[in-house]
């Protein structure tokens, strides 16, 4: 067997190639959801993925005897190590057949290309960033990813330890009956809180739905700034999340809550869109698009991924906080019920945010998925 030949992405061409490499590992993986080609093509054009503008991205491919075998990029986020002082490389969108050969030259040659441009330390995998799909799936396989998490297969993670990576950090993700009752103390917490004739909590205005959605990413920006990984939105990334989410939102799961008439807290939940999709094969013509249409406006999805609940930094440590989240848990999960949804996933966690797992554990939500994100020393 030849050894793995390392080719840079540089046409269109190969670029495609590159989105669709992974059905060469999930051929038979009844759990992948092959994530949408045109999505995918938009989110690897720098002229519509603001994220190429405070950034520097390379994608390889692995082929071997004429076949791809792997993918890896290789970016640098101008704005991540800005925020942090550092000079961090990532990689993401990984891919690879079980052969650590195959996944070594990836790495490395991810390596190589961030080290060449005076990165000290890579990490990974991030699909480009904390705001993107993070981690390496871990544990809980037996189950297909919701929107906008990754999904892998179990070697991965030996393939990763193989070329000298070590744990960084763990990610939860937590799995959520909807249709049963809310534990007795949390419901009390969030009914102390709902007595406050001070609180308000709304939905998303949808004819103000520009303000408001700037109004959630704020308080993201404000809630999240000191978590593992964070880096602010910017502006157009903003605008682009908006105008991705506002096809598949539903605004009964998009809550605001004001206190005094100030917004302090939000809660964002999403239908998981990777129901609607999972058999177009990633194809929206000439009928996916048909489907997926109806799919999200009749025939719903009956799970939905809590994407955040955030609450700003200054009540952090006051009663008022733990309360206010499960208001918006409470809240959150009386409306899921009257939409029809079954069941949810709350996601993703570190697994050094204490209050916040404590919050979901207490609302009967148990860790399904485990993330794993890595990183090692370019020395």
């Amino acid at each position: 067997m030849s050894a793995p030949e390392i080719i840079p992405v540089t046409s269109r061409a190969q670029t495609v190639e590159f989105i669709k490499m992974p059905r060469v590992i999930y051929a038979n993986d009844p759990y992948w959801v092959q994530p949408l080609v045109l999505e995918r093509k938009w989110h690897f054009d720098p002229q519509k993925n603001p994220f190429y503008e405070h950034a520097e991205v390379q994608l390889f491919l692995a082929r071997r005897d004429g076949r791809n075998v792997g993918r890896i990029s290789a970016h640098i986020d101008r704005n991540h190590n800005q925020q942090y002082g550092e000079q961090t490389g990532f990689f993401g969108w990984f891919e690879s057949i079980e052969d650590p050969e195959v996944s070594g030259a990836l790495l490395d040659t991810a390596a190589d290309w961030l080290r060449e441009r005076q990165c000290t330390l890579i990490r990974g995998p991030m699909d480009f960033n904390v705001n993107d799909q993070v981690g390496c799936l871990v544990a809980g396989f037996d189950s297909p990813p919701y929107m906008m998490m990754n999904h892998n297969p179990p070697y991965y993670a030996g393939l990763y330890e193989a070329a000298g990576l070590k744990k960084a950090m763990d990610l939860y993700a937590w799995r959520y009956d909807a249709v049963r009752d809310v534990p007795p103390a949390a419901m009390q917490l969030a009914e102390h809180s709902a007595k406050d004739p001070k609180l308000r909590i709304r939905t998303i205005d949808i004819k103000r739905y520009e303000q408001d959605i700037k109004l959630v990413l704020d308080i993201y920006n404000d809630a999240w700034s000191t978590n593992w990984g964070y880096i602010p939105m910017t502006e157009a990334e903003l605008k682009k999340i908006a105008e991705d989410f506002r096809l598949i939102l539903d605004p009964e799961l998009i809550l605001i809550a004001e206190y005094d008439g100030e917004p302090v807290a939000v809660s964002l939940a999403m239908p998981n869109l990777n129901e609607a999709i999972k058999d177009l094969g990633g194809k929206l013509f000439p009928f996916g698009l048909l489907k997926l249409l109806y799919r999200l406006k009749f025939a719903r999805p009956k799970s939905a991924r809590l994407i955040m609940l955030g609450i700003l930094k200054e009540l952090r440590g006051v009663r008022k906080y733990g309360m206010l989240s499960h208001a918006l848990y409470v809240e959150m999960n009386r409306r899921g019920q009257a939409r029809g949804y079954t069941h949810g996933e709350l996601s993703w966690t570190l697994e050094d945010n204490h209050p916040v797992n404590a919050g979901i554990k207490s609302m009967g939500g148990k860790v399904y998925k485990t993330y794993r994100g890595y990183e090692k020393p370019l020395t």
